[in-house]
């Protein structure tokens, strides 16, 4: 039987496993919990009342979070020569086309977005097997397919993330950094919400927010009150 450290106990003992929580109180009960040594990511895990088998109840979506991730989030723009100026004075991290394509290959993925142009998707699309399983592979629903690369650099890394369901129905995505305050927390947690709550595909039935839990890197999760969010 796993052993339940002393800081851990010391959390659990601070949340009422039967109360729903408004988000508000669970973004100040967090910072109460959260211990880690760390700026530990805020994440929210949302289960969702949808088939993702079924094409006409996936949701998937982006959103700009008013106050950020928290996190540097390392940019890779593959452009032609003639819009690598404008990816780079954007804050791009790193910008090309066939040198990162050729290292992508090899297996190098240290970068956490990838934007793009529609002209030289035909080169990218070959990087899918690469690309596909990490997440990291751009597409025009989420913005990482354009021809305005330095807004979508900008949009990024201002704090822009684009989330997906699961094939368990949950999306989950991190929304800050522990060391936000509590009211900054509470904003992000509440775009993405009610983000999610616009998406709501039309052939959905039933309770179609099911429950909300927010939780630190560490720390034990928190239930979140889903009437706020009910539609």
């Amino acid at each position: 039987m796993a052993r339940v450290s002393k800081k851990r106990k010391e959390a659990l003992a601070k949340i009422d496993q039967s109360k729903a929580y408004s988000l508000t109180e669970a973004c100040s009960l967090l910072k109460e919990i959260s211990t880690e040594k760390f700026d530990a990511s805020v994440d929210l895990a949302v289960r969702l009342g949808v088939d993702p088998r079924k094409a006409n109840e996936m949701v998937r979506g982006t959103v700009a979070l008013p106050h950020g991730t928290g996190k540097d989030v390392k940019v890779l723009v593959l452009c032609t020569p003639d819009k690598e100026a404008e990816a780079k004075e954007a804050g791009a991290d790193h910008v090309g086309l066939d040198d990162y394509i050729t290292k992508i290959k090899g297996g190098w993925t240290d970068i956490d977005v990838i934007i793009t142009m529609p002209s030289v998707m035909g080169k990218v699309g070959a990087l899918g097997r690469v690309l596909g399983p990490r997440g990291l592979m751009p597409n025009p629903k989420t913005g990482t397919v354009t021809m305005d690369i330095g807004k979508a650099v900008q949009e990024v890394k201002a704090g822009k993330i684009d989330f997906r369901v699961d094939k368990f129905g949950i999306v989950h995505s991190a929304v800050a950094k522990v060391s936000f305050d509590s009211k900054k927390i509470e904003e992000n947690a509440n775009e993405l919400l009610q983000t999610i709550v616009k998406l709501k595909p039309s052939s959905a039935k039933g309770a179609y927010i099911k429950s909300v839990s927010l939780s630190s890197t560490m720390s034990p999760s928190i239930s979140i009150d889903t009437k706020a969010f009910a539609v």
